[in-house]
């Protein structure tokens, strides 16, 4: 069970870096929660492949400071569709 976990996060680290992929995204390929893709990524990647670990961290930072502006882009989007009357 415990390779199956370690592979599982390797397996993430990689979707993650080759599709810019959010933690949502992620959690929905593989069928699991995001606070499993969370802990496999932040946690068990870092002991099983440190250098995965750093480019798939720069990769969810890039993703955690253009939230807001995918946010505010739903938003206006929900609007658009059904505009008030």
């Amino acid at each position: 069970m415990k390779g199956a976990v370690e592979e599982r996060a390797i397996e993430l680290g990689e979707y993650i870096i080759e599709n810019n992929a959010t933690v949502r995204a992620a959690a929905g390929k593989f069928h699991i929660s995001k606070s499993t893709v969370h802990k496999d990524v932040s946690d068990r990647l870092r002991t099983v492949n440190p250098q995965l670990y750093g480019r798939v961290r720069s990769v969810l930072e890039h993703n955690k400071a253009q939230r807001h502006i995918r946010g505010g882009i739903a938003t206006r989007n929900k609007y658009l569709k059904n505009p008030k009357k």
